[in-house]
């Protein structure tokens, strides 16, 4: 197993049973140090507000790619 950074965040290496070479972030490991929000959060808050807004937008553009024009803004 390898550690390094690739696409703006740290990433765990490894080869999988056939031999590919695959990768996740390494903040889904217990490589990775306790986040600061969950640690504080203490299980009360499952989202980052930051999270949300871009789930909204990402929401919005999904549903604007599927719906075609005239679609109402669901985040300014």
């Amino acid at each position: 197993m390898t550690w390094r950074q690739a696409w703006g965040e740290d990433r765990v290496y490894f080869h999988d049973e056939a031999g590919q070479l695959c990768s996740f972030p390494t903040r889904f490991t217990s490589l990775a140090p306790p986040d600061p929000f969950v640690v504080l959060a203490r299980g009360r808050s499952y989202f980052r507000i930051e999270d949300l807004i871009q789930l909204a937008k990402l929401v919005q553009e999904l549903w604007e790619e599927q719906s075609g024009t005239g679609v109402k803004e669901i985040m300014p």
